[in-house]
């Protein structure tokens, strides 16, 4: 059973950041990502990373967020920055069990989700 715990969501005004963290069963072999959903909007996948560190990124948060992960710690990153009022939703952590990720930041690849970490941007 594979075990997703995302951490690190909140409240930030406009322009500011967090950083969110993803404790995993294990990072190093798996496609990992994140992915965010607004009221009454889909699912939007943001960026992944597969085991040889291949990353992608959706284009509305290419050069604001960055993923990252530390297999030493079995724990996925996603450090926002510059955040919108659109950028508030649910963020989930998902998992591929595969070593890579074929669909990009597709959220149909991913066979695990966390529960999800509430990030809100307001003034």
């Amino acid at each position: 059973q594979v075990q997703l715990m995302e951490s690190g969501g909140g409240s930030v005004q406009p322009g500011g950041s967090l950083r969110l963290s993803c404790e995993a069963s294990k990072t190093s072999e798996w496609c990992m990502g994140w992915v965010r959903q607004a009221p009454g909007k889909d699912r939007e996948g943001l960026a992944s990373i597969d085991k040889w560190d291949t990353i992608t990124y959706a284009d509305s948060v290419k050069g604001r967020f960055i993923i990252s992960k530390d297999n030493s710690k079995n724990t996925l990153y996603l450090q926002m920055s510059n955040l919108k009022p659109e950028d508030s939703a649910m963020y989930y952590c998902a998992a591929r069990l595969g070593t890579n990720c074929p669909w990009g930041v597709g959220v149909n690849q991913y066979n695990y989700w966390g529960q999800g970490t509430q990030v809100t941007v307001s003034s």
